[in-house]
């Protein structure tokens, strides 16, 4: 496999983005070797949808698109950012009982801490920002044919 593999999404803010998101992050990790069926894919698949989810509910119509981005270091660092236009930086809220959103940050955080990643959130140039999560790829790169299966 490649030292650098990389590949990038933009999509509108809307809901059915969220899913989008998830099917293009996971047939790109797919054709990077990691199969669809793992812990790993579940993990990631969470990841996803709730960083897009984000993207798409707090910024208040102020960002039209947002853009996934996956590289993959060297077989040994997955990162996932979703970058939109939004300047606010996303907030912890307060865990209230019968609050039914507010803890997407807290389940990605959770997410990263359990895998041995990071979560980060940088300013872009443009004003707005990246919410990004680094997690230790430990998929063994395995060659993936055209027809997207593994070879032994």
């Amino acid at each position: 496999m490649a030292d650098h593999l990389e590949a990038s999404v933009t999509l509108p803010s809307e809901p059915a983005s969220v899913s989008a998101a998830r099917t293009y992050v996971l047939s790109t990790l797919a054709e990077w070797g990691l199969p669809s069926t793992t812990d790993a894919a579940e993990t990631v698949r969470l990841i996803v949808s709730e960083l897009t989810t984000n993207a798409v509910q707090h910024t208040l119509g102020q960002s039209p698109t947002f853009t996934v981005d996956i590289e993959l270091e060297r077989d040994e660092h997955l990162r996932i950012g979703v970058t939109d236009s939004h300047p606010r930086f996303p907030k912890r809220l307060p865990a209230a009982v019968q609050q039914d959103n507010g803890r997407g940050m807290v389940i990605i955080r959770w997410l990263a801490a359990e895998c041995g990643g990071k979560l980060r959130v940088r300013p872009t140039l443009e004003g707005g920002k990246t919410v990004s999560i680094e997690l230790p790829w430990t998929v063994p790169a395995q060659p993936v044919t055209a027809a997207g299966q593994q070879e032994p």
